[in-house]
């Protein structure tokens, strides 16, 4: 099932600082933005084989611990809650981070102007088995220092359409894939990708690096 497209929120003046309290940004909307014209995009690096990562014990299974720093392609497992009447558990996955092209905006108009859009891409697998048909998952991009790049923007390009769970993603082991757009202006990049959602990671995020 697919998100519907949307436009870029905002250019914020100054980036906006990562602290141990986490970040409130959001970097997901809902409001239909044209197709932009298609180009190139290079992986700013090649997935690792997936592996574990230090977990916890929970109810409902081993999960991966708050504050943990993982490699692209490795596995996180995290409590998940979509709004009031969905929860269970899940596994998310960051298996690349791509550098688009400024074209890949165009349908943003002037507002892209000097950013460079970032492609987070991501596989959620449903591990506890529980209903969670139609829900999504909130990601979003780091600079090389580890803090926002100060851009909000969300959306679809024709290189990284988000997607939800469909109606079948109720079983152990159903998987989707997804894809964040994320962007940083003219010279900076995106090396790093945050799940910080839910009691548990609000304050310690979990972090996959490139």
């Amino acid at each position: 099932m697919k998100h519907v497209r949307s436009v870029l929120l905002a250019a914020l003046a100054a980036p906006v600082l990562l602290t141990a309290c986490g970040s409130d940004d959001d970097s997901t909307a809902g409001a239909p933005a044209p197709n932009p014209a298609s180009a190139t995009t290079a992986p700013s690096s090649v997935p690792p084989p997936e592996s574990s990562a230090p977990a916890t014990a929970a109810a409902g299974g081993a999960t991966t611990a708050p504050g943990t720093e993982l490699k692209l392609g490795e596995r996180a497992v995290v409590p998940f809650e979509y709004g009031n009447s969905k929860s269970g558990t899940i596994a998310i996955t960051v298996t690349a981070i791509e550098r688009g092209d400024n074209a890949d905006l165009a349908a943003f108009g002037d507002r892209a102007k000097g950013l460079t859009p970032f492609y987070v891409r991501a596989t959620i697998e449903n591990v506890g088995g529980t209903d969670l048909s139609y829900s999504s998952v909130s990601l979003r991009g780091l600079g090389a220092d580890g803090r926002s790049t100060g851009v909000i923007i969300s959306g679809d390009t024709d290189k990284c359409e988000s997607e939800s769970a469909g109606k079948d993603f109720t079983t152990a082991g159903a998987k989707y894939q997804t894809c964040v757009l994320t962007a940083a202006r003219e010279g900076g990049s995106v090396t790093a990708a945050e799940f910080d959602k839910g009691d548990a990671y609000s304050g310690s995020p979990l972090v996959w690096k490139s």
